[in-house]
């Protein structure tokens, strides 16, 4: 793993913030060169500190005014049982997030549904045409009070 000094960290917290920050605008804040400031960022990125870009958008300009948190217990955790069901919501659109847990269930996703017809559907293709599904609990999704994925720097 990368160690990553102050002027890394720099970079780091200003393109979380916004991928759009120009090299001039880092190079200035950091006292550095802009082809300093290139160059470790082309190294956050092949060390893997730097996983991917992204832009943000609302879920309710493209409809999907509901969000689910569903808590999933599967019937056997066989190794290529976990893959497959990995699988199956990794290629699901409509699956924001996934996370292999401990406790009662399996796995915690984040999910959008346009409405509750729309979560149906949903839940149809991922429960209940897999048999490996012991059983899944919904949460309805007040208010997003807190989204993100920044990471402390």
């Amino acid at each position: 793993m990368m160690i990553l000094d102050e002027i890394d960290r720099l970079i780091l917290r200003s393109l979380q913030e916004n991928t759009r920050t120009r090299i001039e605008t880092l190079a200035a804040d950091a006292g550095s060169s802009v082809a300093t400031i290139q160059r470790r960022i082309k190294s956050l990125k092949e060390s893997g500190v730097i996983s991917s870009e992204a832009i943000v958008i609302a879920p309710e300009a493209l409809e999907f005014n509901m969000t689910f948190l569903i808590l999933v217990e599967l019937e056997r955790e066989r190794l290529d049982q976990l893959d497959a069901f990995r699988r199956k919501v990794k290629s699901e659109p409509q699956v924001q997030q996934c996370y292999y847990i401990t406790g009662e269930a399996d796995f915690a996703l984040i999910t959008l549904a346009k409405d509750m017809t729309d979560y149906q559907l949903l839940t149809q293709r991922l429960f209940f045409e897999d048999t490996n599904i012991k059983r899944f609990r919904t949460s309805v999704v007040m208010d997003r009070t807190k989204v993100g994925m920044t990471v402390p720097v």
